[in-house]
């Protein structure tokens, strides 16, 4: 039995929710940038939504959601930080207790993060353990609703509004370059630009190492790997999801992937000529447009920035490198 997917109504719907309660992130523009890739590029800066990244909306509207008994019971997720910061904001600002499994070595500013939005962690070993199985057996013991990084129809729809905004403010587009993990954004923002601007070809882009996305693609069902190691953290899921892979297969138009050298270049640009902190993760959609992985010259391009969440002192020796 297919599962029911989200659509763009759920995304519009998502929207009213998080008026007044996210930031409507402002789209930048660089000439800089534009010459490089010989395109008009727009980029959606998602690094400055609350808590530091796009995850934000996708949590709150998931837990807006809950019935008063849900509430009464709590959350549980698992996350290797945005998603983490963004389930123990949304929680402390509507008055629910969150439980955040994070991996041991995810960054520590992530992790401080999380903790200073009242989230309580419980670690693992991200390749030795199941987060997923720890997340179930927290959910059988306490009776919290498991609100998962990506895979929920919920999260997908909020994170699909930062598309729509992009839309909203400068108009259609030829391509939609996003970011891929688990594919919550990818897929939200797929169904932003179906609606919006029918003609917009949308690309997902992947850490190298950690190409599951790309492989599903091709193979035309879901490939799980091992836990990748890359720069990217927030992008070293190990498989798509059950809502999100059949979104992708529908509207996204192919998966492209670029290196953490890569990375590391995109992040130097977005400091040196753009002024902002942009994580490894953020960047992989920057990367593939500026580094050349889809030629796009002529084009209007869109361009989400996920999230500017690092540690300094590690970003510091990236830039210095």
């Amino acid at each position: 039995m297919l599962p029911e997917l989200p659509s763009f109504d759920d995304v519009a719907r998502a929207s009213e929710r998080l008026a007044g309660n996210a930031h409507r992130t402002p789209v930048l523009t660089s000439t800089t940038a534009d010459a490089i890739a010989g395109a008009s590029l727009f980029f959606k800066c998602e690094n400055f939504q609350r808590m530091g990244a796009f995850k934000f909306r996708g949590g709150y509207n998931a837990i807006a959601r809950l019935t008063p008994a849900q509430r009464a019971a709590g959350v549980v997720t698992f996350s290797s930080g945005n998603h983490a910061q963004a389930i123990a904001l949304a929680s402390r600002l509507q008055g629910v207790k969150a439980t955040i499994i994070m991996p041991l070595d995810a960054p520590a500013a992530k992790r401080a993060a999380t903790e200073g939005y009242g989230g309580q962690i419980v670690t693992y070993d991200r390749y030795a353990e199941d987060r997923e199985q720890i997340a179930l057996r927290i959910q059988s013991e306490t009776g919290a609703t498991l609100i998962p990084p990506y895979d929920h129809e919920d999260v997908i729809a909020g994170q699909g509004t930062a598309a729509k905004e992009l839309f909203e403010d400068v108009g259609e587009l030829d391509y939609l370059f996003v970011c891929l993990g688990g594919g919550g954004l990818l897929s939200g923002s797929a169904l932003s630009a179906f609606a919006l601007s029918p003609r917009c070809q949308v690309y997902g882009v992947e850490p190298e190492a950690g190409n599951d996305g790309q492989q599903s693609l091709r193979k035309g069902e879901i490939v799980r790997i091992q836990a990748p190691k890359t720069l990217a953290d927030g992008a070293a899921t190990t498989h798509l999801g059950h809502l999100t892979f059949p979104l992708i297969q529908k509207y996204v138009r192919d998966i492209v992937t670029v290196t953490d050298e890569q990375l590391v270049s995109t992040m130097k640009f977005f400091a040196e000529r753009m002024k902002m902190v942009v994580e490894p993760t953020g960047c992989l959609a920057a990367a593939a447009v500026l580094q050349s992985v889809v030629p796009v010259r002529g084009a209007r391009v869109g361009v989400i920035i996920s999230g500017g969440n690092v540690d300094l002192a590690a970003y510091g020796k990236l830039l210095a490198g």
